[in-house]
């Protein structure tokens, strides 16, 4: 049998994905991209955080050469990763990517799909695609703009500059970089994130992520309608009941 691309490792709040194919970096194949799809429609289906990491040491060195180098016109007009990491970007809830070693490739463009993105002093983030003779062509053109900015997004893109831990966070491309004493210190700071996520109303969590990526013609009149749910919710009367009850026995 060959073995799982991803495993799985599910809770009431969260789900933790393991890219697993280590002795080729957690190259993204189609398999994976397959097996990918089906935890976005479980999570389509019951929203719960989510948590990816990589397997020995690499989140994802990028995409599987082997099979891009076969494809042709039509598969890139299929969107294969475009496709998976837009769903990925659209998930109810936050996403967070756990980035120890190399996100390259493809790699880079999942970590950046996600909401929040979490690496070590090894994490090593770039598109080096054109060096290949193809772009980056699921996600990075547009959506690496958004997050480091134009200057920097045409280092990467064009220029071929590959960010180290310190400068992507400077860029707050990471969210934090863990120092990691030893194994499960990163995967450990990811399910702190995920607390303070799941520690907040998770329809409260889901509208919010849901208003940000709306279009701007779309505001206000969705923020209200989204306002206007969540106040006839019992969650919404418990937590202000019991928050001023707190304030009342405060000396």
């Amino acid at each position: 049998m060959t073995e799982a691309t991803i495993l799985v490792d599910a809770s009431t709040d969260r789900v933790v994905v393991t890219l697993n194919r280590p002795d080729v970096r957690n190259a993204i194949d189609q398999r994976m991209v397959d097996d990918l799809h089906d935890i976005c429609g479980v999570l389509e289906s019951d929203p719960r955080v989510l948590l990816v990491q990589g397997s020995g040491g690499t989140f994802a060195a990028g995409a599987d050469i082997g099979q891009l180098r076969e494809r042709g016109r039509d598969d890139a007009l299929r969107g294969i990763n475009s496709g998976l990491f837009d769903r990925i970007r659209r998930l109810p809830m936050p996403t967070i990517a756990l980035i120890e070693g190399y996100a390259l490739g493809g790699g880079a463009e999942l970590a950046y799909a996600c909401d929040f993105r979490l690496g070590t002093p090894t994490t090593k983030i770039g598109n080096p695609e054109p060096g290949l003779g193809i772009l980056a062509a699921a996600g990075a053109t547009w959506r690496l703009a958004e997050l480091v900015g134009e200057p920097v997004a045409k280092e990467i893109l064009l220029a071929g500059r590959i960010l180290d831990a310190a400068e992507a966070h400077a860029l707050r491309l990471l969210n934090e970089v863990v120092e990691i004493v030893e194994d499960g210190d990163l995967l450990a700071a990811g399910h702190r994130w995920a607390d303070r996520i799941t520690a907040s109303a998770p329809l409260a969590v889901r509208l919010t992520k849901a208003l940000f990526h709306a279009p701007r013609e779309a505001h206000p009149l969705i923020d209200d309608v989204a306002q206007a749910v969540l106040f006839e919710t019992t969650e919404k009367r418990d937590r202000m009941s019991a928050f001023l009850d707190r304030r009342k026995k405060k000396p």
